[in-house]
Parts: structure tokens; C-alpha cells; sequence
């Protein structure tokens, strides 16, 4: 797997992403693209997308879904994308999505990261004079032909039985850094830059330990030794990377397991509470009408 210097969106996207993993990106021929190809759910409810440091693409490969996005806490820009639509993202602030299949066929994506020496490389070429005041737009459900193209030959060779060719890689790679620069760039000079956040490493080794411990007392003194930081410092950049600070995260996550449960288990309500951390069944009701709109109750009978 390829690592990215502080980049939580590429080194720990699994933690984000939804849906079954069908294939990866290993090995070095890989390094200077982080590519997974997913199953995705047909519901998917408020999934909280960390700022980014690197270009991200998204390629609808089956299936149609009308899929919603916001700043957090802002209005939802709502976008139907059917097969071979594209998102690109270079968002310097962490967002929330979320989406809904159509029809019956199956919502498979495939999601890559340009590592960002390459896409530097390409931005230092096409703007020599100013390459800092360069930087992509964020686009949702999208068409492109020549994108597509070299899309279409990551995935045969992503899923291809022979080994990766870096030779082969590193080109597209590259002619992915060009194309992106030149017909999706625009210089600014008052552009948000990404002022950084935890390392992907840390962010992932957190949120891993937040999630095996929904049941438990929220503790930030022990999130912030697994950090290896301060609990001021962790704090800051915990929240600057996901926009949430670490206990309205750790209610995101609980709320996100129960709405789960909610769906696919017969468990009661008051199990429910007490599996992601709540021993008063009124107080789990509380929180979860004030993170999802209604009570427990009125969610399992929409769903």
C-alpha cells in the first residue's frame, strides 16, 4: 500500500469508505497511486470525509445513486450519477456524504489517490511562475472521455493475474497529473491552502481504537496517548482533520453503528443502546433524535 506524508484521506480511507473491498493497490509498483475498487451499500448515511492533502477521483463503474454532499453542518448539494460518472475532490476542509441506490443494479466505485510528488511535478511544469496559487476544483458526477480511458486501464491492470508494471503505472500516473492540471486547475490567489492535521497513521490507529471501544466511557487522554500527543494538541488537530472534535466523533460513530443495527439486525432498541454505550434507553433516544432527526424507533420502521 502506498503511504502518503500526511495524508489521512489515502493511508486510512478504509476506516471512511463503505462497502466490500473487491481489489487494492499493493506493492511498489504502486507508489504513486492509492487505488480500491468497492461494492458499495445501497443506503449509505452520513459518511464524514477527512481533508485531503492529495487530487481524489471516483469513477461510478455500475449502478445509478442520487448522492448528497455538504460542508458539515451546511446545506446538502445533491448529484444523480449513473455509470461512468466521475467526482474529483481536492477539498482542503473535511465533508460529509452521503447516498441512495436506484434500480437494482449493483453500486460498485472505484476510488483513487494521486500521490501528491507527481501531482506537484505536473503542477510545477504547467505554472512555473506561481505553482503554489494552483488548485483543482472539486466536481461531482462528471463525464470524461479521456479520464475515463486511463481509468479503464488502472482497473485491467489492477485486476489483471499478471504482476503491476511500474513502468506501465508510473506513466498513467503521470498522464493522470497532466490531465488534471491542465483541464481542471484554476489559480487563485486567495486558495485555501491545507494547513495539515494528524498523519494518516495516527488518525487511523484513533479512530480504530474508538470504534472497538463504542461501549466503553468516551477518554481523550486515551486517544491522545495512542496519538503519542498532548490532549490540547491531539484535540486541534484531530478536529482540523475531521472537522468534528474526538467525542463528537466518537457520538458520529456510535450513532453510525446503531443506525446499522437499526437496519440489518432484530436486535430491540434497548440493545442496541447498550451495545454503542448508552445503559439509559431514554438517553440513547436523546442522542440518536439529535443526531438523525427522529427517534430509534421511527428510523427501523422507515428503513
Amino acid at each position: 500500500m502506498m503511504v502518503l506524508p500526511e495524508s489521512p484521506s489515502a493511508e486510512a480511507f478504509d476506516q471512511y469508505a463503505s462497502g466490500r473491498l473487491i481489489a487494492a493497490s499493493t506493492g511498489r509498483a504502486w507508489k504513486d497511486l492509492l487505488v480500491r475498487i468497492y461494492s458499495q451499500p445501497r443506503i449509505q448515511e452520513g459518511v464524514i470525509i477527512p481533508a485531503v492533502a492529495e487530487p481524489h477521483i471516483v469513477q461510478v463503474l455500475s449502478g445509478t445513486a442520487v448522492v448528497e454532499e455538504r460542508e458539515l453542518f451546511g446545506p446538502w448539494l445533491t448529484t444523480r450519477v449513473q455509470t461512468g460518472d466521475f467526482f474529483l475532490t481536492a477539498s482542503k476542509s473535511p465533508y460529509e456524504l452521503r447516498w441512495r441506490v436506484v434500480g437494482s443494479q449493483p453500486f460498485q466505485a472505484m476510488h483513487l489517490h494521486l500521490g501528491l510528488p507527481v501531482f506537484t511535478r505536473a503542477v510545477e511544469e504547467a505554472c512555473e511562475k506561481d505553482p503554489g496559487a494552483m488548485h483543482l476544483r472539486d466536481l461531482s458526477g462528471f463525464k470524461d472521455g479521456f479520464l475515463a480511458t486511463l481509468i479503464e486501464a488502472l482497473r485491467k491492470e489492477l485486476t489483471s493475474h499478471r504482476s503491476a508494471s511500474s513502468l506501465f503505472i508510473q506513466g498513467v500516473a503521470q498522464s493522470l497529473a497532466v490531465h488534471l492540471v491542465r483541464n481542471y486547475a484554476d489559480q487563485a490567489k486567495d486558495s485555501q491552502e491545507y494547513k495539515g492535521g494528524l498523519p494518516g497513521f495516527k488518525l487511523r490507529r484513533v479512530t480504530d481504537l474508538m470504534v472497538a471501544n463504542l461501549g466503553d466511557e468516551f477518554s481523550l487522554i486515551r486517544l491522545a496517548r495512542e496519538a503519542e500527543m498532548s490532549e490540547f494538541h491531539f484535540s486541534r488537530l484531530f478536529k482540523r482533520t475531521t472537522g468534528l472534535t474526538p467525542s463528537q466523533y466518537f457520538i458520529h460513530l456510535r450513532m453510525k453503528t446503531a443506525r446499522r443495527l437499526l437496519r440489518e439486525t432484530n436486535k430491540s432498541v434497548i440493545e442496541i443502546g447498550l451495545e454503542v454505550g448508552y445503559t439509559s434507553p431514554s438517553h440513547f433516544a436523546q442522542i440518536f433524535r439529535r443526531e438523525v432527526g427522529i427517534s430509534p424507533t421511527e428510523y427501523r420502521r422507515q428503513m
